[in-house]
């Protein structure tokens, strides 16, 4: 049997009538940049997300930047982020010349640790960024109580969880502003790139309405030096149709992750954790187990999909080593990096195949 970690292409078949005909209105309309799709899809997620304003933008990575770009981050300045996560939660503060701190993450959830947070914070600390791992929010009532006691804003990094929950606010509507990324693998993905901010804030969402088209509110007049980071109009009718389904796959989601939960319960295996304060999506399940990169080439060799998220921290990469973090300043991430592996998940995966993965690990772990 072949399982893959993700399957995309059941996924547009069973909704292929009607993305087919939203590219084809957009291709017929011929209007492919900042159209009607895009405003349209902005009110909806707006909606979805409970927040004011959702303004479309390129890509996830964007989303951040424009936001810390719209905070005033800059050289001198330091952001307090996550090191177990994807690059780009760090990346946008050193572009704008700022610097990345990492804190360490809780041993549980595998979020940011709220109170690593506090001890990284300075005079110089201009944002925190926590980010919504695999689906599963961060502890933001201790983390908005650190914004509040330091008066720090928070930018929630819910790229990875959209329409996950925390006490019954969306993720992404509880910072100052939250970021969502539409990369095609993501549990509301596009046909391309493709991403959002979110916030209630009128002035933030203002500045970043201009600095996403060349820093001008008007056509020809720039006001600042700015990015060309737009949603595009197919991407938009994708995602248009897509979100109709969203809340649909996202309980399929956590119906299989119940089905892992049930079929490892008797092994070794480390299953995500489920806060009983949080609504988990799961954009990808991982596991936590010894001999990982035995594992995974096993798997592998079985014809099931998995990854490794993520195999070197983000404190420790090569681009900042002139930061001066060394193995076990972070032990906890360090060791997630170590023994994280991401099974598959999918809102069409079947029984069928849930086992022959789970009976796959059972049979690894028998014969070593």
């Amino acid at each position: 049997m072949k399982v893959d970690l993700l399957d995309l292409k059941v996924q547009y078949h069973n909704i292929q009538e009607e993305v087919d005909k939203a590219i084809k209105e957009v291709l017929e309309s011929t209007h492919f940049i900042m159209g009607p799709n895009v405003k349209e899809f902005e009110k909806e997620a707006s909606e979805f997300t409970g927040v004011k304003h959702a303004l479309g933008v390129a890509n996830g990575t964007d989303a951040i930047m424009l936001i810390l770009r719209a905070l005033g981050v800059g050289p001198g300045d330091e952001v307090i982020t996550t090191p177990y996560t994807f690059f780009a939660s760090a990346e946008t503060t050193s572009v704008l010349g700022a610097t990345p701190v990492f804190a360490d993450i809780d041993k549980n959830t595998l979020c940011i640790d709220p109170e690593s947070i506090e001890k990284k914070i300075t005079d110089k600390t201009k944002a925190i960024i926590p980010v919504h791992i695999f689906g599963q929010m961060c502890d933001m009532d201790k983390i908005m109580e650190i914004s509040k006691k330091y008066n720090i804003p928070v930018i929630e990094d819910a790229c990875q969880a959209i329409g996950a929950e925390y006490k019954g606010k969306k993720a992404g509507s509880i910072g100052i502003a939250g970021t969502y990324s539409f990369f095609p693998t993501k549990n509301l993905g596009c046909y391309g790139d493709g991403g959002m901010v979110v916030t209630n804030d009128d002035e933030l969402a203002e500045n970043i309405r201009m600095l996403r088209v060349h820093g001008a509110r008007a056509k020809y007049r720039h006001e600042a030096i700015g990015y060309n980071s737009r949603l595009d109009e197919i991407q938009a009718a994708v995602l248009r149709v897509k979100l109709n389904y969203l809340n649909q796959w996202s309980s399929n989601r956590y119906e299989r992750a119940q089905v892992y939960h049930e079929l490892l319960k008797d092994t070794d295996i480390v299953v995500p954790f489920e806060d009983k304060n949080c609504k988990q999506v799961y954009h990808q399940y991982v596991i936590r187990c010894e001999k990982r990169d035995e594992l995974a080439k096993y798997l592998n060799e079985k014809g099931i999909g998995n990854a490794i998220y993520y195999p070197i921290p983000v404190h420790l990469l090569e681009v900042y080593k002139s930061l001066g973090y060394k193995e076990g300043d972070l032990p906890v991430s360090d060791k997630a990096c170590e023994k994280a592996l991401a099974l598959p998940m999918f809102p069409e995966l079947t029984r069928e195949q849930q086992e022959y993965v789970v009976n796959c690990i059972k049979e690894f772990y028998k014969n070593n």
